[in-house]
């Protein structure tokens, strides 16, 4: 048993683990079993993958269709059907192709969670159009960067970002075609998405068609999913077919071994609801949580934004059974005074990554809920899922975000990338597997950086224990995590940079006991200048999306510490703000 489970108050019921690890794997990736894997070459990497994962988002699709008068989203008081979203994916299909969109052509997407949003998703995969879904949060500027920058033939937003993005126009001329939703009059120089496909409620009237006859092969490219790097400039992740394909079996592959674990025979697929609040314009939502919702015909509840009640209203009323995506949602279910007011009983799983979480968190879901918690590691450069730790094996390593699923690969390297270190030791994290994207659009000097023989440096920092349980300790990319947001130090510091008075400027994470961290900035001002907290922090709201800027700055009389290399010393910067 581990120390820091006996920390939390778990012992291991009588007789568990009913089986080793090595035992399960055996076991389920048997021939014929629903995890057997196969070996086949991906771009002259051998590669183990799952042999029953679907070929492509076409047949994703298909499997979507077959669920009928199953219910897919739920938003508000708009509930769309399988077979009304499918109805509404071919006529939009088609529409996208009548506008002159062909294989390889780039879709933006950028709207909040709507149930247009896997409409449009899907028009642009079944047709071998790569989808570019952008984050909502962004600013103008970032949404234009990443509309020029993925050479977007086409876009789908909702009227809300279209406010954002139409004074950058001149900014991405490749675009041709604009559809704006939940506008009440199009925009000028853009069509209402409803002129098309009607509102969410609509769809089914559509009329019943086929998709677009589309050849596409597992490797295919289909999602550019955008990363900051540590310079600041976002990066496109270049994502196939068969990477959020990968998905559907590898969610399933932790908890099948969690009932082997415990005794008990994998339980057979049930259809399920759950809270989606993760954006979908996040690898989370869309490859781990979006593909196996539709392959299994799970309900998708959405919410305009997130809050906690409504989500507590939301669990009574749709007997949802399963939420979370970041450790914040989880304590803030757990710790909000109205909780004893709602029946949540029908809460099953409450699972999350993309952030740090407390050991202390493992428990409190168990407690609180009777739901079991879940945790797992993945990233863009992932499409998600790459390991998992669920019940049983994550309430005895509850710092652990688990062992990779069965046809993923880790080992942790030295700094240089020359030598593998052995078990126990700390280096950097390097993945491999049918998940890891191509590279980065457009980008072929950092492809080659990132992405060696099938493996992706992820540039996190981890060890891994006897049993191969991933210990992420932590992050040799300068990035801050807050709720499950990416903040890459570099992109803030130089907007600081920009301010006429600010001659030295850090990002750096502090903790923050349900987002994990938030960015906190150390500044040091030229001499005979002035600027004050709130100058600098409304100077960063005005150029960058709002989770992005500082929550405090301190104020230094002399530059900030340096390495022999000029590098900051940030490690030393944290206790201005103890």
């Amino acid at each position: 048993m581990n120390d820091l489970a006996r920390a939390i108050g778990w012992t291991p019921p009588e007789g568990w683990p009913a089986m080793t690890r090595d035992e399960c794997h055996a076991r389920l990736t048997a021939p014929g079993a629903r995890f057997e894997m196969e070996t086949i070459d991906i771009r002259g990497v051998p590669t183990r993958v799952w042999k029953n994962a679907p070929a492509n988002l076409r047949v994703i699709a298909m499997a979507g269709r077959a669920h009928g008068e199953r219910l897919f989203t739920i938003y508000e008081d708009e509930r769309v059907t399988y077979d009304a979203w499918f109805r509404a994916v071919a006529r939009l299909a088609a529409e996208f192709q009548s506008r002159g969109v062909a294989k390889g052509d780039r879709v933006a997407l950028a709207m909040r969670n709507l149930p247009e949003w896997p409409v449009a998703f899907f028009a642009a995969a079944v047709i071998g159009a790569i989808c570019v879904p952008l984050n909502a949060w962004w600013t103008g500027p970032e949404l234009a960067f990443g509309l020029a920058n993925s050479g977007a033939k086409l876009l789908v937003c909702d009227e809300e970002r279209w406010e954002r993005i139409a004074p950058h126009e001149s900014e991405f001329p490749d675009l041709e075609t604009i559809f704006v939703s939940r506008a009440t009059a199009a925009p000028e120089g853009t069509e209402r998405l409803e002129d098309v496909i009607g509102r969410p409620n609509d769809y089914s009237a559509l009329t019943e068609a086929e998709l677009p006859d589309v050849e596409v092969a597992p490797d295919d490219e289909v999602t550019i999913f955008y990363t900051s790097g540590t310079t600041g400039q976002p990066k496109g992740a270049l994502g196939t077919h068969r990477n959020l394909a990968t998905n559907i079996l590898s969610s399933g592959w932790s908890i099948a071994v969690a009932a082997l674990r415990r005794g008990e025979e994998p339980p057979a697929p049930v259809q399920r609801v759950g809270l989606t609040v993760i954006p979908l314009f996040h690898v989370t939502a869309c490859s781990a949580g979006l593909m196996g919702s539709i392959a299994a015909g799970h309900t998708m509840v959405f919410m305009h934004k997130w809050d906690p009640v409504k989500a507590f209203q939301l669990i009574e009323r749709e007997k949802i059974n399963s939420t979370g995506g970041v450790p914040t949602i989880a304590w803030q279910l757990i710790e909000h005074p109205e909780r004893k007011n709602y029946d949540l009983s029908s809460l099953e799983a409450i699972s999350y990554g993309g952030a740090p979480s407390a050991p202390e968190l493992v428990r409190k879901i168990y407690e609180t809920f009777g739901a079991l918690p879940g945790n797992g590691w993945g990233m863009t450069e992932t499409m998600a899922t790459v390991t998992g730790n669920n019940s049983e094996d994550y309430f005895n390593r509850p710092t652990s975000c688990g062992p990779p699923v069965a046809v993923a690969d880790l080992k942790i390297m030295s700094e240089d990338g020359t030598t593998e270190m052995p078990v126990g030791e700390v280096g950097e994290l390097w993945a491999r597997g049918p998940m890891i994207v191509k590279g980065y659009w457009n980008r072929p000097e950092a492809t080659a950086e990132t992405f060696i023989d099938g493996w992706v440096r992820t540039g996190d920092l981890a060890r891994l224990d006897e049993e191969g349980f991933c210990y992420i300790v932590d992050r040799a990319k300068d990035m801050i995590i807050r709720g499950g947001e990416n903040i890459y130090s570099s992109e803030v510091e130089n907007v600081l940079y920009d301010h006429p008075a600010v001659t030295d400027a850090a990002l750096i994470g502090i903790p923050h006991p349900t987002l994990g961290e938030e960015p906190a900035a150390v500044v040091h001002l030229a001499p005979g200048t002035s600027a004050s907290e709130e100058e600098l922090r409304a100077w960063v709201a005005d150029r960058l999306a709002r989770f992005k800027v500082p929550v405090k700055i301190a104020f230094v009389e002399d530059t900030l510490p340096r390495n022999a290399n000029g590098k900051i010393l940030k490690k030393d910067l944290g206790s201005l703000f103890a």
